[in-house]
């Protein structure tokens, strides 16, 4: 079994990204600091997989820390490097912290890459790299544009640091440029699991129908779009996890064309705001109380993708309707719920 390593294995993307690879016939090991996630998800992916996952507790930012989880495990064939911070919002009030956290983690881990001479790499890129493109949908060779977020600035360089060291090494690189993951595991056992205020649209949607949060927040109506909220590509994130393996999968076979390649993974469909909300009203059956705020700063105003390359290249496909996102990621609410009550329960049992 060829191992890869998964960089924020603990995280939303990562951890479906973890099943798909096991279920694929690979083994698998993390490097998560918990930062941003926690061990949550580690036990469901055992409960789906059967298989239990080591999860190295490193900050990437430190080099010694990392390159000792390469030392322990010298056969790693692949890296999928999804660690990041990720909320736009927050990477504009908090810039250098994004730049720190992002930039230095990427280096240290091809830094390692080079030392251990790691074939194959995956980097968990954004289409936020795209900015406010001047037409939609967007293409692989749509323009860079200037980013919106120091969380999309990120990301372009990101892209950058990873390009240039192909060009100068043995490394054949994939650079997945996503559009909106929402939804999660079909079997409720995993699914995203934000800490604090949700910055994401599901996860707000589904926390206000649950009575988490009281109202949530829809960041303006007043964009030059067909009812006045962004329009985004949602797409499951089942079917993006599903892409890093076929993409790993790809440069194993060395069916790439040159050393540093890109695909966008999205739906091919543009939703709105309202229109998602008003999806999840439907299959849900809850009423939502939200109102309408301001427009947020770094958010860009209407953005789908063409994936048709990723479709014809990597034989990938969207298996998952707007609806099943819906569907899946309130079935996971719902779960958790069910656990911090099962949880409270218990505890006051002990007590």
């Amino acid at each position: 079994m060829k191992k890869i390593l998964v960089t924020g294995g603990c995280g939303y993307i990562g951890a479906h990204t973890v099943v798909d690879l096991l279920e694929n016939g690979y083994e698998v090991i993390s490097i998560d600091d918990n930062s941003r996630s926690s061990t949550y998800l580690l036990d469901g992916i055992e409960k789906i997989t059967g298989k239990k996952v080591k999860n190295y507790k490193v900050d990437l930012k430190n080099f010694d820390e990392t390159l000792a989880v390469f030392q322990e495990n010298n056969d790693i064939t692949g890296i999928i490097h999804f660690a990041a911070y990720k909320a736009v919002g927050e990477s504009v009030k908090e810039p250098l912290l994004y730049y720190e956290n992002n930039l230095f983690s990427l280096v240290n881990i091809l830094k390692c890459v080079k030392e251990f001479n790691i074939p194959h790499f995956v980097f968990s890129s954004s289409c936020t790299v795209y900015g406010n493109p001047d037409s939609i949908p967007v293409t692989e060779s749509s323009p860079v544009k200037k980013a919106e977020s120091p969380y999309g600035a990120t990301k372009q360089m990101g892209e950058v640091m990873v390009e240039d060291y192909t060009k100068v090494s043995g490394c054949n690189a994939i650079l997945l440029r996503y559009f909106n993951p929402v939804g999660a595991h079909p079997s409720s056992l995993i699914g995203e699991l934000p800490i604090g205020k949700p910055q994401n649209l599901v996860p707000a949607i589904t926390q206000c129908a649950i009575g988490k949060i009281k109202q949530m927040m829809v960041y303006g109506d007043d964009y030059p779009t067909r009812d006045g909220s962004c329009v985004r590509d949602y797409i499951h994130v089942c079917d993006i996890a599903h892409a890093h393996t076929l993409a790993l999968e790809f440069l194993i076979s060395k069916k790439n064309q040159s050393a540093c390649e890109i695909f966008n993974l999205g739906s091919g469909n543009g939703i709105t705001v309202l229109e998602a909300i008003k999806a999840f009203e439907k299959v849900s059956g809850v009423a939502l109380n939200y109102k309408i705020g301001p427009r947020r700063p770094g958010d860009v105003i209407a953005i789908y993708a063409n994936n048709d390359f990723a479709r014809s290249t990597l034989n990938w496909d969207v298996q998952y309707s707007l609806e099943d996102m819906m569907q899946t990621a309130w079935n996971w609410e719902i779960k958790i719920k069910k656990d911090e009550q099962l949880m409270n329960t218990q505890n006051h049992v002990l007590n």
